[in-house]
């Protein structure tokens, strides 16, 4: 195959130095991660994770959400916990369009941080106790369970200005929703799959109003909307309300993980417009595959949330670090 020594020597140091290059998120993640600095960190997680569902049940989709949009910008690293911090100039991601007055859960990766902490101090990354948590709350409310990949470390810089473009919109086409996801190594079929998550939680009125009285500017609502779920819908958000009231993402089986998000995309009953979106090719056959077969969803819904949790993770000890508080920096 090479003409000469020399030749296989040059293209060795080539490939030697890409394969040093590429971020090998998967060789370095693992699910043994804290076996033996902390055995027992799931079982922390679920514990606090089930106090805070007995007391708010749609604690577990905010929770999911918040490790999406932390991964969504410049990877999963925990940037989205951060708060604001002139010192250190960091402007929290928290004040971003995507997540100011939405984003919610941070109290309790707060007491999971506290419990973990009494356990096994300087340890676990507030970045891993997210992707713990996300997967907590997806079984705890009927969905698939499964090894979380470990070992991220926590970054020490928020982005706000990339939150702002990076995260998915609940009002975008299905070019735009496939193009951000693509930007983060994510094809239209972990799309489909991670949207599947809006099987359970609520959304605010104000991103879906426009849905219900004035459609891309036309005055009229969204024609392709449940005429019953519109009725619905209009009593829950009213024109010139405060837009804060909530509606159930999954009009049938609210606080469970299950399929039937889909089942309901196909009877025109996606609450958001990039829900609705998902019923337009090339994804109409993958909606299509979920909603007749909960097993391939949650098998595939598996598979991309941790496809997704190796987005950009901070790996190594010169790498970010373990924050004792997850909404600041260390010596801040």
């Amino acid at each position: 195959m090479f003409s000469s020594s020399s030749s296989y020597t040059s293209f060795f140091v080539i490939l030697l130095a890409a394969f040093c290059l590429f971020p090998l998120a998967r060789a370095q993640l693992n699910s043994t991660f804290y076996s033996l600095t902390c055995p027992n960190v799931s079982a922390i997680v679920n514990t606090v994770m089930q106090q805070a569902l007995q007391a708010d049940p749609r604690i577990g989709a905010s929770l999911i959400r918040l490790h999406f949009h932390d991964c969504f910008v410049q990877g999963c690293d925990g940037s989205i916990l951060l708060d604001n911090n002139s010192t250190r100039s960091i402007q929290s991601e928290k004040d971003a369009a995507p997540n100011t007055n939405s984003t919610r859960g941070f109290d309790v990766v707060d007491n999971i941080k506290t419990a973990v902490e009494s356990s096994c101090p300087g340890v676990v990354s507030c970045a891993d106790i997210l992707a713990l948590a996300a997967e907590s709350a997806v079984s705890l409310a009927g969905g698939p369970s499964w090894n979380v990949l470990l070992g991220r470390r926590d970054s020490t810089s928020a982005n706000q200005a990339l939150a702002n473009t990076s995260i998915p919109a609940p009002f975008e086409n299905l070019n735009n929703l496939t193009t951000k996801f693509n930007a983060m190594g994510l094809n239209v079929t972990d799309l489909v799959a991670l949207s599947g998550a809006h099987t359970f939680g609520r959304a605010q009125c104000r991103v879906f109003i426009n849905r219900l009285y004035n459609f891309s500017g036309t005055g009229s609502p969204d024609p392709t909307l449940n005429a019953t779920d519109l009725a619905a819908l209009r009593q829950i958000c009213p024109q010139g309300g405060s837009g804060s009231a909530v509606a159930n993402l999954d009009p049938t089986t609210q606080d469970t993980f299950d399929a039937n998000y889909f089942s309901n995309l196909q009877m025109n009953r996606g609450l958001l417009q990039s829900d609705q979106e998902l019923i337009s090719a090339p994804t109409a056959p993958i909606v299509g595959l979920f909603s007749s077969n909960q097993s391939a969803f949650f098998e595939k819904f598996v598979e991309s949330m941790i496809k997704m949790g190796n987005i950009g993770p901070l790996i190594g000890l010169n790498n970010g670090e373990i924050r004792a508080n997850c909404r600041r920096v260390n010596g801040s």
